[in-house]
């Protein structure tokens, strides 16, 4: 697997509302490759607040809150930011995503219109390629599917994917029931069949989540079940195992940055998590 991986290439996978907790109980696939050396696993620690929209910009522009200004998930507006879509296409590399709308309100239409904005083909946006959807229950499976079309049809350098069905659990059920950890189970199960194929086609891999959730099925404090997420990577140009030290959330999008072999926007910070080093394996 790692040996096929371009250096320019990555898909970078968004599970919003994933906690970190929940991630390592129930993910088996992305644990698989954690124990065989193939994937890194590092804990995060989301910004504040918690919620989805800001923290869908803290994580494509790699600046807080309070710096880029959407501040609630009634932020209806543009970035006024450098995401990955921008930088990616600044450089000369393509872009494509599937993903819920609020990310193409973020960066290349703002309000949302679903009669005419589901489908985005234009090289002069910010995202150059998107498929977007605006219901919280869109079957994950249905967006992985969307995001394998953009693979074959774009053939991007750079995807990111954005799936919603385990952060609409955690709002129905709460963070502590069943369908959470059920819905956690089931997006691993479409990393499974989905990620043998995206690497052997050279793409790195990241797969992150934006916030946890906590056992009242919400989200924008400071526990841990809502700031702390996982961090998987799977690249030659970071070491697999597991890393215990708790990572900043602003560190994802310079890594992303660095797998892409582009230079960071000047407000992202220095990357600094790859001079982690994970714990021996027993």
């Amino acid at each position: 697997m790692l040996n096929k991986l371009q250096t320019h290439h990555l898909i970078f996978i968004m599970l919003d509302g994933l906690k970190y907790s929940t991630a390592v109980q129930q993910m088996g696939y992305m644990h698989h490759l954690v124990e065989h050396g193939l994937a890194a696993r590092f804990k995060v620690k989301s910004e504040l607040p918690s919620l989805s929209r800001p923290l869908y910009e803290v994580l494509l522009t790699g600046t807080p809150v309070y710096r880029h200004g959407i501040t609630t998930n009634h932020s209806v507006r543009l970035s006024h930011e450098q995401s990955l879509f921008h930088l990616t296409r600044q450089h000369g590399l393509t872009n494509a995503t599937a993903a819920y709308h609020w990310v193409s309100e973020l960066y290349n239409k703002a309000p949302f219109n679903p009669m005419t904005d589901r489908y985005q083909w234009n090289t002069d946006l910010p995202i150059q390629n998107g498929i977007f959807y605006w219901e919280d229950h869109y079957p994950d499976s249905h967006l992985f599917a969307d995001a394998g079309h953009l693979l074959q049809t774009a053939k991007p350098d750079f995807l990111y994917v954005h799936t919603m069905n385990i952060d609409d659990e955690g709002h129905k059920h709460s963070g502590n029931s069943a369908a959470y950890r059920n819905r956690a189970i089931a997006a691993d199960m479409l990393l499974a069949y989905a990620l043998p194929y995206w690497t052997s086609l050279g793409y790195q891999i990241i797969v992150t989540a934006d916030h946890g959730m906590n056992d009242d099925g919400m989200h924008n404090g400071t526990t841990d079940d809502e700031r702390d997420v996982p961090l998987y990577v799977i690249s030659n140009k970071v070491q697999p195992g597991v890393y215990e030290d708790v990572v900043s959330q602003l560190q994802i999008a310079p890594l992303a940055c660095h797998l892409l072999n582009i230079r960071a926007s000047n407000a992202m910070l220095p990357l600094t998590i790859l001079q982690a080093e994970p714990v021996p394996s027993v």
